[in-house]
């Protein structure tokens, strides 16, 4: 009898995975022909807001905590990279390893101070911070402030593809979102995630462990900075400029809404909440209605009805568990 059932849960576990591998393939292909169908512009801004929002779920779905100065890092990054490449004359490359280094730095800094409390003063000391970062890219020079860092060249990747050219930038921006994407999951999947996860579910018990609970928050945090960094120096470079919206507090607010839709605690949700949130905002700009108050019904609409978000409910659900897919959140 025990060895019947072993064999029934191999079966499915095969057909799981064969049903999870199917996807992965469909949706790679999907975007490797989706610049052929669709404004590339469109989905390089989608695929930066993913990883972004994506990077972001490490912290809050992964780690339990809510920042509210994501924007930071996202912006922060956005003007190092966007400054380095048009002033200093770096190629796109450099100028994104530099935004990436700054974002990390940054998320070093917000997060040597925010991981000494939980909860609702964690969130706040991060906003307090950000704002405060926001002020300084506001007064000081090299943002030229209000202006922002305008006319950023892309220039040539590794010296010979040119990205003034909106299919190789589109392909360059799909393999940095493809390695972000790949990072988060190894990332996720590895002892350090695991304890990460046992932090969210019980800190006490993973201090009792002997878990050094303050060094695994910081580290979180620094990895999801560095993410988010990616995303926004990849998209100054894609938008040819980096302004104060990248680091207000409403990119904050959108990322923590885009992830919430998708559904945290999944490495797709994001995902998916990036898109639905960049797809209103871009279809609804040229209409009468206001995105923002068309965003925020569909947002409650969501709470009410998608608990755990969109691609949660989904993983909870009886088809979700039977293609293998599983909610731990």
């Amino acid at each position: 009898m025990t060895d019947i059932t072993e064999t029934i849960r191999t079966e499915k576990s095969r057909t799981a995975l064969s049903v999870q591998a199917g996807f992965l393939l469909a949706g790679l292909l999907l975007l490797l022909l989706a610049p052929f169908f669709f404004y590339p512009i469109f989905l390089m801004k989608l695929l930066c807001f993913a990883l972004f929002a994506c990077a972001f779920n490490l912290l809050l779905g992964y780690t339990g905590l809510l920042s509210f100065g994501h924007a930071t890092f996202f912006g922060g990054a956005a003007y190092f990279t966007a400054y380095t490449v048009k002033e200093w004359g770096l190629p796109p490359e450099l100028g994104i390893l530099i935004g990436v280094a700054g974002a990390a730095f940054l998320g070093l800094v917000m997060g040597f101070f925010a991981i000494r409390r939980q909860g609702i003063y964690f969130a706040m000391i991060t906003l307090a911070l950000s704002q405060m970062f926001f002020f300084f890219c506001l007064q000081a020079e090299f943002t030229e402030g209000e202006d922002g860092i305008q006319s950023v060249p892309r220039g040539h990747l590794f010296g010979f593809i040119d990205l003034n050219s909106s299919t190789n930038m589109y392909y360059f921006v799909l393999a940095v979102f493809l390695v972000g994407i790949l990072i988060i999951w190894r990332f996720i999947n590895s002892p350090f995630g695991m304890i990460l996860k046992s932090i969210r579910e019980n800190e006490q018990r993973a201090i009792s462990l002997g878990y050094s609970v303050a060094r695994y928050k910081l580290g979180a945090f620094v990895m999801s900075a560095a993410l988010a960094g990616l995303a926004g120096a990849v998209k100054s470079i894609v938008f040819q400029f980096a302004t104060l919206t990248d680091v207000a507090w409403q990119m904050s607010g959108e990322v923590i809404l885009m992830t919430l839709l998708g559904g945290i605690g999944t490495l797709i949700g994001p995902l998916f909440g990036a898109g639905l949130v960049v797809v209103l905002e871009n279809y609804l700009a040229t209409s009468e209605f206001p995105v923002t108050i068309i965003t925020g019904i569909v947002f409650m609409v969501c709470v009410l009805i998608f608990r755990r978000g969109i691609i949660g409910e989904f993983y909870a659900s009886r088809i979700g568990r039977k293609l293998g897919f599983v909610y731990r959140r």
